[in-house]
């Protein structure tokens, strides 16, 4: 789903999708209107609470309607990967607690911007150590390549 901010000049052409059966193009289209109606119809259809979450990398970009008490309430900043993360994914994913990598992943974590995610799905790819620490030093030498040449 993309929303786009009120101030841009330029509409955007909604996606469309052929229904074969009723042979005619149906228009598919959210608008933040629409949103904002959806999201305050389930607070006032239920009577319990409820939790909605929503990710963003660009939270300055969110309309202030989105972001209004009310809607958002409590705001998480989830950082990039810190040492003390790594070790609890290794101990989670993997069931160690040390590592003959461990070192020489810390090194790289301490210069390379790399979020949990990227990490745990490293870690996912193979049950044996070896393997998937080995794979997330690729992965964050790849990283540091990329920093270098930008």
């Amino acid at each position: 789903m993309e929303l786009h901010d009120r101030a841009d000049a330029a509409p955007v052409k909604p996606p469309v999708r052929v229904n074969h059966r009723r042979g005619y193009q149906e228009e598919h289209r959210v608008t933040l209107s629409g949103f904002l109606n959806f999201i305050d119809g389930l607070w006032s259809s239920c009577g319990d609470e409820k939790i909605i979450i929503f990710t963003t990398n660009r939270k300055e970009k969110l309309d202030p309607a989105l972001l209004q008490p009310g809607r958002m309430n409590v705001h998480i900043n989830m950082s990039y990967c810190t040492l003390c993360r790594f070790r609890l994914l290794a101990s989670n994913y993997l069931g160690i607690t040390q590592h003959v990598r461990f070192d020489e992943i810390m090194g790289l974590i301490r210069k390379v911007e790399i979020t949990p995610a990227e990490v745990a799905e490293q870690l996912l790819k193979g049950g044996d150590p070896d393997i998937a620490l080995g794979g997330l030093v690729e992965v964050l030498d790849m990283k540091m390549k990329e920093n270098a040449v930008n």
